[in-house]
């Protein structure tokens, strides 16, 4: 009976001290413990090395798979004042942006590089590494910038950052390939050999390196050796898809250049092979990219089967049915493939955007599985000018007294016509004839449509170095 009531009361007293913290309770769990910065960093490269930059996500933008970025902001957050995973995250996040299509995204995307790579130098003023990497996402900024002071100003900041990597560290390669890289976009082009050369002797195992080197030959029209420049970039990394993009590019170069037919159609078949490639290397890593989709249809944009093309920029939609600038894509195609009613609307969303129901009719249709999306429409730019002619063109062609477009093509004529493109003798020629066939629908003339003028020129692409 002694026995028990000692048992009670130490019971009672065990009780007490625990929850006056006297004692600690039995079994508490330990804490988790915290990653360290290098793990994550580590983690980061690997993500990198992998070819998943980005997160990947659903479509309710949920993360399934974190990316390289993801990964190297937790180290930076984890160790806010170490230099190099700054300059890391920096780096990975200009070249992602040759996954990127829109150009506002690139842009800010590019503002997160630079602002990464500023973080960088002010943690390490002496870090030869993250002046290099500041002089690599100015630049890939600069490409964007469309005011041309505005545009030298940014290359003469990354001339300067480059200048001050190799004035802390004269053998640091991966400096003197981002120093070519800009003095290609400064059009100085034998400077740029000459450090890209340097470059290649003092490190051959680096990917930016030979990844450079192909934009330089590129740049002097050497398609063929900035090729196997790409190939040999590609052989260090592998899935980088972007690298493919480039190469298979180039090909496509090559075949439009070529007077022979034979070996025109192999070198694009050559070119679709890598643009292939890229969508392959996307669709085993979950990355949802259309990137490749949209090179595969320039290619045969080019070798004028519209309808594959056509195909292919659907696509992209179904990855990003949001995106104005596949619908621009798609009604040039449509256009080239005489399918002028449906260019109208796919090319009403790019310029003037569409709803959710309209973005279906711009696409030729949605099927049970595809997601509609509201589109917001373009600016003017140089990388859209071609979608605003091809639209006013198109609506004037196809007006009539009794199904008449006139105002919507005057409106866009307009448009062009206050910009500065409209200096481009082409274009002009374009918004004249835009004039003169709204001048006779809205006289009452009628008779047959008068076909388009738009010019049949391929669109270009208006994208970093590394993009297609």
């Amino acid at each position: 009976m002694f026995l028990w009531v000692i048992l009670i009361l130490g019971g009672i007293w065990l009780i007490r001290s625990v929850q006056t913290g006297d004692v600690k309770p039995l079994f508490l769990p330990t804490a988790t413990p915290t990653r360290f910065a290098l793990s994550y960093a580590n983690e980061g490269d690997a993500l990198f090395i992998a070819g998943k930059l980005s997160d990947v996500t659903d479509p309710e933008g949920n993360i399934i798979s974190p990316g390289a970025i993801t990964a190297l902001r937790e180290a930076a957050e984890v160790d806010p004042n170490n230099a190099k995973v700054w300059a890391d995250l920096a780096r990975i996040q200009t070249y992602s942006t040759a996954l990127l299509v829109n150009r506002t995204e690139i842009l800010t995307r590019l503002d997160e590089a630079v602002a990464s790579a500023e973080k960088a130098v002010e943690t390490d003023p002496d870090s030869s590494y993250a002046y290099g990497v500041y002089a690599f996402s100015l630049d890939w900024k600069a490409s964007y910038i469309t005011d041309d002071r505005e545009r030298q100003k940014a290359l003469s900041q990354a001339g300067d950052a480059a200048t001050r990597a190799l004035q802390l560290d004269n053998s640091n390669a991966l400096a003197l390939a981002f120093f070519a890289e800009v003095l290609v976009d400064q059009q100085r082009w034998t400077q740029a050999q000459q450090y890209i050369d340097q470059a290649l002797t003092l490190d051959p195992t680096l990917m930016d390196v030979h990844r450079v080197h192909a934009y330089v030959l590129e740049s002097l029209g050497e398609y063929a050796l900035a090729i196997e420049a790409y190939d040999r970039a590609i052989a260090i990394s592998p899935n980088l898809t972007f690298l493919y993009i480039r190469a298979g590019a180039n090909y496509r170069t090559l075949a439009f250049n070529s007077p022979n037919e034979q070996i025109q159609t192999e070198l694009f078949e050559t070119s679709l092979g890598y643009f292939d490639k890229a969508a392959r290397i996307n669709d085993q890593l979950g990355v949802q990219d259309p990137g490749p989709y949209l090179s595969i249809a320039r290619t045969y944009s080019q070798m004028g089967q519209f309808f594959i093309a056509i195909r292919n920029v659907q696509k992209t939609i179904e990855f990003q049915p949001e995106k104005a600038e596949f619908y621009g894509e798609l009604g040039v195609l449509y256009h080239k493939n005489r399918n002028y009613e449906t260019g109208i609307l796919a090319l009403k969303c790019a310029v003037r955007g569409c709803t959710e129901d309209e973005s279906c009719d711009g696409r030729g249709g949605c099927g049970l599985n595809d997601v509609k999306a509201v589109v917001e429409g373009l600016e003017l730019s140089a990388s859209t000018i071609y979608y605003y002619d091809v639209y006013a063109s198109e609506l004037a062609a196809l007006s009539t007294p009794k199904k008449n477009y006139c105002e919507e093509a005057l409106s866009i004529a307009s448009i062009i016509e206050a910009s500065e493109y409209d200096a481009d003798p082409n274009i002009a020629a374009d918004v004249v004839v835009v004039r003169n066939i709204c001048a006779g629908v809205n006289a009452g003339v009628t008779g047959e449509d008068i076909p388009t003028t738009a010019p049949e020129t391929e669109v270009m692409d208006v994208t970093p170095t590394a993009a297609p």
